[in-house]
């Protein structure tokens, strides 16, 4: 396949996915649900979180920790309720209340110095580094650390803490919700960064779909898979790379 017809396909899946239809299967469902911009990067990064695993059961367990927070995440943050929760209760696979709660504790404390998320990443000054959501999770792990040291041997379960090769896989498909802006799945709410500066979500799945497409030749599934594959899409659309993270799921579904 020449680079001409492999752009002209993955142009086409992304316009073929990217459409409203497409949200209410997927997590992205859950921030679409709020308004303020304060529920909307919380539902982002909390669901985008857990985002591992069948499809089904990832909205499934979405929707049960949204309902845990009483569908208001930011006041239910700022007033601690998590302080009420039980530890041992399953949230997602791996990640218990215990993690939730070092999770909010953290994001707490940056809501109360910064406001927002969005405020927060402009402070770690995330615009001006070559890889914004590692810049991003450095910033919250490090807050993390601060506001809770008793218990930041549950940092792991929030948040990747190997940034130097993890794909931060979950963050990255937060951001493109936060970031993208042409109106129709992602929400762009942020204009912290731009489009431009986003990379592709990597996972499985999609490092196999790359790999049979010529986008990515390394056998693992990490940073510097990410760089590549998005190294290669920024080729096809400099302004929008993650737009194609829609082709790579759609191309997916039809292999």
């Amino acid at each position: 396949m020449t680079e001409r017809d492999l752009k002209d396909l993955l142009d086409t899946e992304a316009a073929r996915i990217n459409s409203p239809s497409f949200i209410g299967d997927d997590p992205v469902q859950f921030p679409h649900r709020f308004t303020d911009l304060r529920d909307i990067e919380l539902a982002s990064l909390l669901t985008s979180g857990i985002a591992w695993g069948n499809r089904k059961m990832i909205c499934r367990d979405c929707d049960r920790l949204l309902a845990l927070m009483d569908n208001r995440p930011f006041d239910y943050m700022m007033d601690k309720g998590y302080e009420d929760l039980p530890d041992g209760q399953n949230i997602h696979r791996t990640f218990f209340t215990q993690h939730l709660k070092h999770y909010l504790r953290g994001l707490r404390a940056i809501y109360s110095r910064h406001g927002s998320l969005q405020e927060f990443g402009r402070s770690e000054h995330i615009a001006e580094s070559d890889a914004p959501a590692w810049k991003l999770v450095e910033g919250i792990n490090r807050v993390l650390a601060e506001t809770d040291p008793e218990h930041n041997d549950l940092a792991s379960r929030c948040l990747p803490q190997n940034l130097s090769t993890t794909a931060l896989k979950r963050v990255n498909m937060a951001l493109r919700w936060l970031v993208r802006n042409d109106g129709i799945v992602d929400l762009g709410v942020w204009d912290v960064i731009k489009p431009s500066q986003l990379y592709i979500p990597l996972d499985v799945h999609v490092g196999d779909i790359s790999r049979e497409l010529g986008l990515l030749t390394r056998k693992a599934n990490d940073r510097r898979s990410v760089d590549e594959v998005t190294a290669h899409l920024r080729r096809f659309n400099p302004a929008d790379p993650t737009i194609y993270d829609f082709a790579l799921f759609g191309i997916g579904m039809n292999l």
